[in-house]
């Protein structure tokens, strides 16, 4: 019999008032008695921080740990090299990045996520996050639920999306989305830049054009949204130097990873006005503490912040979707027959999917 360490929220109230909250320790994903079924014990906590967390307690002779991105267990090296008998780190979603890879892959553990079990959900919470910002929503909605009524106050900063130039930065399953559900607003153009490219059938079906240089493409754009993976060459990439590219009173949305942004550089472009808005619901770290700037962060009209807690990938629809895909990955291990989908492999048996389980799609 092995342990299962599940790191995830604790919702209290909220999961007696809605049983499909499946993300939190109340509900373990709905997979407490399957896996219990399997011969195999569930220790469930949100305690996640600090040397005496029931993380790092349990972690010692857990054999699996699930945790998500939303309530994140940070799996570092420091974790890892007393985890004696971990096999396997199963994201419940999308992005592995709170796992030391190069550690877990000179153990060999093997590290898995739901790939594709939030892409319309994060692409439904950018184009949100969008229309937010551009339509100065937010400053709007607190002004009359204080009773206010100063249209003027709001309107000096409100803007239409059609007619804008939207990009985003990274064309994969979310970045697509985005662009197909953004066209029909009459956006004057839409541009990408990934180090590959989109078939040529796709692009034209997107009304998307490639653009060769990250630079070249903020340079254009009203509208930027941040849809790539965090890892050495993105932690950091939007600083003051690359923000200072931009268009001057641009848009940025990030629903990607808190890390990849400069949090005190957003803050201040927001303050300077060289961006006029700022929106996702991705932090660094995560759960955020209350001093993080981006909380309180106003462009100069006193507008421009449109930040939610990490949600965009963990509505109910996308928690079915993440818990099923936890528990197909856990079968999976569990029976021995490790036929993993390759697309939820980020790295086994000692090394990188792309090298060791086939080109992730």
């Amino acid at each position: 019999m092995g342990k299962v360490l599940l790191v995830l929220y604790s919702a209290g109230q909220h999961a007696k008032d809605e049983e499909k909250l499946l993300g939190c320790i109340e509900n373990e994903l709905g997979i407490r008695q399957w896996i219990e079924s399997q011969g195999h014990e569930l220790v469930t906590t949100s305690d996640k921080d600090g040397e005496n967390s029931d993380l790092d307690k349990h972690i010692v002779d857990a054999e699996v740990v699930i945790t998500t991105p939303f309530h994140p267990g940070y799996i570092t090296r420091e974790r890892i090299a007393k985890a004696k008998k971990l096999k396997i780190c199963v994201t419940a979603g999308v992005g592995s990045d709170h796992v030391d890879l190069n550690a877990a892959n000179e153990r060999g553990i093997a590290v898995l996520e739901v790939t594709g079990s939030n892409v319309q959900s994060v692409a439904e919470h950018v184009v949100m996050t969008i229309l937010v910002l551009v339509r100065n929503f937010v400053p709007a909605h607190e002004q009359v639920m204080a009773g206010g009524w100063d249209v003027a106050a709001v309107a000096k900063d409100s803007y239409d999306v059609e007619g804008k130039v939207v990009g985003t930065v990274g064309i994969g399953r979310i970045g697509q989305r985005v662009l197909q559900r953004l066209k029909p607003f009459g956006v004057k153009e839409m541009l990408y830049f990934d180090y590959q490219g989109l078939p040529k059938d796709v692009e034209q079906e997107l009304g998307a054009r490639r653009v060769d240089t990250l630079e070249e493409m903020l340079g254009q754009c009203d509208i930027v949204t941040i849809n790539c993976p965090l890892h050495e060459s993105t932690k950091g990439l939007f600083n003051k130097e690359l923000i200072s590219k931009m268009k001057k009173g641009a848009w940025l949305v990030n629903t990607a990873r808190g890390a990849i942004c400069v949090e005190e550089d957003v803050a201040e472009a927001l303050k300077s006005g060289q961006l006029r808005g700022y929106g996702g619901d991705v932090w660094n770290p995560q759960p955020a503490p209350k001093s993080h700037p981006w909380r309180s962060m106003r462009n100069k009209y006193g507008a421009g912040n449109a930040m939610t807690p990490h949600i965009s990938g963990t509505c109910l629809d996308a928690q079915i979707r993440y818990a099923e895909g936890t528990k197909n990955i856990l079968d999976e291990y569990f029976s021995g027959r490790n036929n993993y989908r390759p697309q939820d492999v980020i790295v086994i048996n000692g090394d990188y999917a792309t090298k060791a389980y086939g080109q992730r799609k």
